[in-house]
């Protein structure tokens, strides 16, 4: 192994902006891998807001690192694992929440629907039956939903978005690379989606 062979490692993610952070291990299919995590249910904060990633401890590049470095992230997240509201992993050592087997039982549903779908459509039966009136009621009663669980940004106070917002919008950052001017968060986007290093960047307001 040399120093630029790939790792197993565990790592930890924050963000500039807000407490929120985020466990995790990674297997690199080549050194130096460009990562941050693989969020289901939150990955709204991802893109909110600049994540920042600390690798916390690197192991052997075999199936016995592997199991190591997956028993360490379990002990990592278990003494927040639903208790701290800052965490944002939703499983561990086989424990699932509850939003993640929603996310798993739409995936599957997703994958018999397609093949009813087309014939729902052609018959004008189950959603295409609903008026548009209907389908904005329906949508109306899943947002309430997410409110109701205080999932995402509604599990922050009134205060917290506020100031987490009018943090974001105010700052100013300029990609060191190309001289493109944003926020935080959608620097982050940018630089990601055309393979530019998110560390090359500053801030000028």
């Amino acid at each position: 192994m040399t120093s630029q062979s790939p790792r197993i490692y565990t790592y930890k993610i924050t963000f500039e902006e807000v407490p929120y952070y985020y466990y995790g291990v990674k297997k690199e299919k080549h050194f130096n891998e460009d990562y941050w995590g693989s969020p289901v249910t939150n990955k709204w904060c991802w893109e909110l807001y600049t994540p920042k990633k600390q690798i916390l401890e690197i192991f052997d590049y075999s199936d016995e690192g592997y199991i190591e470095a997956n028993n360490v992230e379990n002990r990592l997240i278990k003494p927040v694992y639903n208790s701290d509201k800052w965490c944002l992993n939703e499983h561990y050592g086989g424990k699932i929440s509850l939003d993640v087997r929603r996310k798993t039982g739409r995936i599957i549903g997703k994958k018999v629907g397609k093949r009813n779908a087309k014939r729902n459509k052609e018959l004008g039966i189950a959603i295409f039956s609903l008026t548009k009136e209907q389908l904005s009621e329906n949508g109306k009663k899943g947002a309430e939903k997410v409110k109701k669980y205080r999932l995402g940004i509604f599990g922050m106070t009134a205060e917290q978005r506020l100031d987490a917002v009018k943090k974001t919008n105010s700052q100013r950052w300029v990609c060191l690379e190309t001289g493109f001017i944003t926020t935080s968060g959608a620097l982050t986007r940018y630089q990601q989606k055309r393979n530019i290093d998110t560390k090359q960047r500053k801030r000028i307001k």
